[in-house]
């Protein structure tokens, strides 16, 4: 996933304020994630468990990233789209659908790591990382279209 970030950025980067905005914010979420996981660059030695706190902070992150996109960043996108063509509406109205789709899986995420009292939820996490992992690569992709409509049609 970074990777493909990061060709986003190549890609779309400078062009537009809010597709940098847009790219920072998923960079910080993907590097949290990765924090939390233990994967590259950010592998853990000890084979220990993140701290329940960190689970919780990577959460309201999660959350704020979804939020800016269904609140602000897509309905700017659909917004600009319906001022360039029906094609541009259509493949924007198209896919916002399917971005909420993902939405349920960091919801459920979140949902059950914010209102757990006890840190042995922690024992779920690899498998529920693995999920919301899957959930936001398909959510990142069908963004890169919107983003690509976007920096078409707006920059």
């Amino acid at each position: 996933m970074l990777r493909k970030l990061e060709k986003a950025e190549q890609k779309w980067g400078g062009s537009n304020t809010l597709i940098d905005q847009w790219l920072n914010n998923r960079r910080n979420l993907l590097i949290n994630y990765c924090q939390i996981a233990g994967i590259p660059p950010y592998e853990v030695t000890d084979k220990s468990l993140p701290a329940f706190d960190s689970v919780k902070q990577f959460c309201d992150q999660l959350m704020d990233y979804v939020s800016e996109g269904h609140f602000e960043i897509y309905n700017q996108v659909v917004a600009a789209c319906e001022k360039n063509g029906h094609s541009s509406q259509a493949l924007a109205q198209q896919l916002v659908p399917q971005i909420s789709e993902t939405t349920d899986t960091a919801l459920d995420f979140n949902d059950k790591y914010t209102e757990a009292d006890d840190e042995k939820v922690l024992f779920h996490l690899d498998k529920d990382l693995s999920s919301l992992g899957h959930a936001m690569e398909t959510r990142f992709a069908l963004e890169d279209k919107l983003l690509e409509v976007l920096h078409s049609k707006h920059s």
